[in-house]
């Protein structure tokens, strides 16, 4: 006979303990809240996202910088890899994170759940033992790898972003599915470490999201570090003594590849089917992402949901925000925040770095508006000089008679950081012309390489 669940009644139930744990202030001290997570405090970012990925990026950096020092006239050898030191640099920081995290809430009056949960019905969540009733809720339970369906590969011992930062020992080659950023950085962080790093794309040129000129240099720059297969399908996979065979077929033919890891980085899914979010009859898009408005309320009032498992963005910065509006809009539910994002900025921590905000060139060709554009090179600049940089550039786009900056689209070292002044000028408002000619910029800092193609427009 099995025990009837245990009911407990909360006036606020968290599902997930990333950004979803960040809404939670001193506001809420009055109220009983729950915070319910089966994986570690911190969610994707912290635990296996941009946190560890950007960690291992720089060791990826550093790497490079020392294999290529004769470009400066600096004699330096890299004698390789101490791939558990950097793991532990990694690890040994973000771990204890986690039973930290979980002992501060507790400590301050918050229930935390350890363990997987699911709705039951409306406004009923179960999580092991328990059901969990609240009028309100907030789905912040993220997203993880979606695994495509190649014929074979639930045989075979194969990563995703999840596991590959934490494998035991570099990898003497490794395959990578997929041609997104996540594609893009574990290669550098990999390639750079020491692996002999094959990526498989079905794509004409890798990250498929971004301004095709920008496309076609970064594939050009990865093309001359690593075996890049573009139009290329993987057709099936089986597991060999040495690792893992993948055949592949492209206009060439049938091909086959011998690795000994693959990474398999095609995406990622919305977590609402692992929630069942459907029980408390919470609707979704085709894509299993839940529905929001512009409050971040779903179609049932009291239930709210943001961050990767509401939006396509799978963006950090997105979820911070997103994670401040549902927690006013909770306290405040007379005077409700709406998002207002005009533009979403993003990054690609490669080699090279990528960093894009706004319409693309093929955006606004698609929506038939007029545009302006200019490009400049890095190598156009005193620093870019410095860096003896001869592929990097700046591009931006700008409507003709409002003068507003519409897109703009970076290639090169640190263009992560030179893309701020375009995203704040598109936030707020500003003209091309305030931007060039209102601003003082350093010389001979490489931030003139906005200064100038802003000059050029």
């Amino acid at each position: 006979m099995e025990l009837p669940l245990a009911t407990k009644q909360y006036d606020l139930v968290i599902i997930g303990a990333g950004s979803g744990n960040m809404l939670i202030t001193e506001e809420f001290d009055q109220w009983r809240v729950a915070v319910v997570d089966a994986d570690r405090f911190g969610g994707t970012c912290l635990n296996r996202g941009c946190i560890p990925s950007k960690m291992l990026v720089y060791s990826a950096d550093v790497a490079q910088a020392v294999r290529h020092a004769d470009r400066y006239g600096v004699r330096a050898t890299l004698d390789g890899a101490d791939w558990p030191a950097i793991r532990e640099r990694v690890f040994g920081r973000i771990d204890p994170i986690h039973d930290s995290a979980v002992r501060y809430r507790r400590e301050n009056g918050i229930d935390v759940y350890l363990e997987r949960a699911h709705f039951v019905g409306p406004k009923r969540l179960q999580v092991g033992e328990d059901v969990l009733e609240s009028e309100r809720f907030v789905l912040a339970a993220g997203a993880r790898p979606f695994i495509p369906p190649i014929s074979g590969l639930d045989g075979v011992d194969y990563y995703t972003s999840d596991d590959l930062m934490r494998i035991e020992s570099l990898p003497a080659s490794l395959a990578v599915v997929g041609g997104g950023f996540i594609a893009a950085e574990m290669s550098h962080v990999f390639g750079s470490l020491g692996s002999s790093v094959t990526v498989i794309e079905r794509g004409e040129l890798l990250l498929a999201r971004h301004d095709h000129d920008i496309r076609e240099r970064f594939t050009r720059e990865f093309r001359s570090r690593f075996d890049v297969r573009l139009n290329t399908l993987v057709e099936r996979v089986e597991g060999i003594e040495s690792g893992v065979r993948l055949h592949l077929v492209n206009d060439a033919g049938h091909q086959s590849l011998d690795v000994e890891a693959l990474l398999v980085a095609t995406g990622r899914r919305p977590n609402s089917d692992l929630l069942d979010v459907g029980a408390a009859g919470v609707e979704t898009d085709g894509h299993g992402h839940v529905r929001t408005d512009a409050t971040y309320q779903t179609n049932v009032p009291g239930i709210w949901a943001f961050g990767d498992l509401a939006n396509h963005f799978q963006l950090k910065h997105m979820a911070n925000i997103e994670s401040r509006i549902v927690g006013h809009n909770l306290l405040h539910p007379e005077d409700p925040q709406r998002a207002d994002f005009s533009v979403v900025p993003s990054a690609v921590f490669a080699d090279p770095q990528v960093a894009s905000v706004g319409s693309t060139e093929e955006d606004l060709r698609a929506l038939r508006r007029d545009y302006v554009t200019a490009t400049r090179s890095y190598g156009d600049t005193a620093y870019g000089w410095a860096l003896e940089d001869t592929s990097s550039f700046v591009k931006v786009l700008a409507d003709p008679v409002t003068r507003l900056v519409l897109g703009a689209h970076l290639i090169g070292p640190q263009s992560s950081t030179l893309i701020q002044p375009l995203i704040q000028a598109i936030c707020l408002g500003n003209t091309v012309d305030q931007l060039a000619r209102d601003v003082i910029y350093i010389h001979p800092a490489l931030t003139e390489v906005v200064e100038q193609v802003l000059l050029a427009l």
